[in-house]
């Protein structure tokens, strides 16, 4: 019993003409559009810091009472007080 399964879509030639189609896209984006993305650069930085203020502190402040510890000690752990 033989288990043949077909190449996945990029290791054929169609995928292989596609990833260079899509690197010589990339490099020519790239090197025409190198000023367009630095011109925009401080503006991303601008939009960027009331972007991580709503998105990166989710509830902070709010604990609303989920702040207890509630981790069971291990057999080893020190903190425990009791000796192995």
């Amino acid at each position: 019993m033989t288990d043949t399964k077909a190449p996945g879509f990029w290791r054929t030639k169609t995928g292989l003409v596609c990833i260079g189609f899509l690197a010589v896209a990339g490099f020519f984006l790239v090197t025409e559009h190198t000023a367009h993305v630095l011109g925009a650069l401080p503006w991303l930085l601008l939009a960027a810091c009331p972007l991580m203020h709503l998105f990166m502190h989710h509830n902070g402040g709010h604990d609303h009472g989920t702040h207890a510890d509630t981790r069971v000690p291990d057999a080893g752990d020190s903190s425990s007080g009791q000796r192995p």
